[in-house]
């Protein structure tokens, strides 16, 4: 089982998540973060520390963000690996609880 990062932190990127990993699985990408799901490993650290609530345990995802399971997987292998916490997007508290910004994600 792993995390998967879904919808809401595209166009946040909070990374509050990213500083307490113990193992380092997440990776960033212009205006979404991602968990790479064979280095997750499963320890729900992450989860309370998004102020997005963007991150669900791999079974938790809801049902219209399922393809952020194949997204995380996908984004993992090609965006660099983050391991400190940043600031967020700089419009990031607009963008919060808005639906529908998949179209706004940045590769």
């Amino acid at each position: 089982m792993t995390f998967v990062i879904g919808e809401n932190c595209i166009k946040c990127k909070y990374t509050d998540c990213v500083e307490v990993c113990p193992v380092d699985c997440f990776y960033e990408g212009p205006n979404f973060l991602v968990i790479h799901p064979d280095e997750c490993i499963d320890c729900a650290l992450c989860e309370p520390e998004c102020p997005a609530n963007a991150i669900f345990s791999e079974d938790e995802v809801p049902e219209d963000q399922l393809q952020f399971i194949e997204l995380n997987a996908e984004l993992s292998e090609v965006w660099p690996n983050i391991t400190e916490k940043k600031d967020p997007l700089p419009d990031a508290a607009e963008w919060d609880g808005k639906k529908g910004k998949l179209d706004q994600l940045e590769r």
